[in-house]
């Protein structure tokens, strides 16, 4: 008999679930009733157990990535639609090709760095999905490293991109928790253009660092010709909805290398303790 590692002097978890597979072939233990509670989906499908869900879709992926060691990110968020430079076809979209590119170059070099802690250190993290995303992960794929995949469930197929490694892929039902494990251990959070889903994701991203709730990581936001075209930042200023101050939350950069600048030189650190301009 195999000696089983956990130590504790009860049975475990799976010794019960495999005798429950045995159960006897009676109404008794053949009801939904008799079925233990962690092996019932339809019981955990109850409207009643979505704090419980919302706990195990936490938890999942924070024990596989403390099981990994991996003790920081680099946060990568852009459009799902930016098709690479080598992708066929016309339209706006494939106007922003050179962000695909630039993106892979950014988790190349960043992968690079990773590569020498073990991949412990500023591990890529993306949505798992087509675009943007897919160049993040492929540039770190490319590097000889990891990066990690949160997708989440669409009423549209979504399939993670064929270059996440494979046990950091994980699934959502969530949008809020996914969010978190975003953010959880960012070190820094370079931001390409994209459509209603990176936009929130930066503005969350910003709010959490504005309002002093997460540290003052470096933020860069690619291609500044389309954040300032989409977004009026100097109005928000000029009408006191921001601070002045909240402008230098951020940065623009062009290519990877100003990206690596801008992270290098990052000169905020901590919390902030006041909101300027309250």
């Amino acid at each position: 008999m195999t000696e089983d590692p956990r130590p504790g002097p009860f049975r475990h978890a799976e010794q019960d679930l495999e005798s429950a597979r045995h159960a006897p072939d009676t109404a008794q233990a053949k009801s939904p009733a008799y079925r233990l509670a962690f092996a019932d989906p339809d019981f955990l499908l109850r409207d009643e157990l979505r704090p419980v869900r919302l706990h195990l879709e936490l938890l999942k992926p924070q024990l596989e990535l403390d099981a990994r060691a991996i003790r920081s990110t680099v946060v990568l968020f852009g459009g799902a639609r930016i098709p690479s430079p080598e992708a066929q076809g016309t339209g706006p979209a494939h106007s922003m090709a050179q962000y695909y590119e630039e993106a892979r170059r950014f988790a190349r070099a960043i992968t690079e760095r990773s590569v020498a802690s073990n991949c412990t250190e500023n591990v890529i993290v993306t949505g798992g999905g087509p675009g943007v995303m897919e160049a993040g992960n492929r540039g770190a794929a490319e590097a000889g490293g990891c990066s990690i995949g949160l997708n989440i469930v669409l009423p549209h197929e979504q399939v993670p991109n064929a270059y996440v490694t494979p046990d950091l892929c994980f699934n959502f039902h969530y949008f809020g928790i996914r969010k978190m494990h975003f953010l959880l251990r960012a070190k820094a959070i370079a931001v390409f253009p994209g459509g209603f889903g990176t936009l929130d994701e930066l503005f969350e991203s910003i709010t959490l660092i504005q309002t002093g709730r997460m540290e003052q990581v470096p933020v860069i936001l690619f291609g500044e010709s389309f954040w300032q075209r989409v977004i009026n930042w100097e109005a928000l200023a000029e009408a006191g909805t921001i601070a002045r101050a909240d402008l230098e939350l951020f940065r623009f950069a062009e290519t990877a290398e100003d990206a690596l600048a801008i992270i290098d030189g990052w000169t905020l650190s901590g919390r902030r303790g006041e909101i300027p301009g309250r």
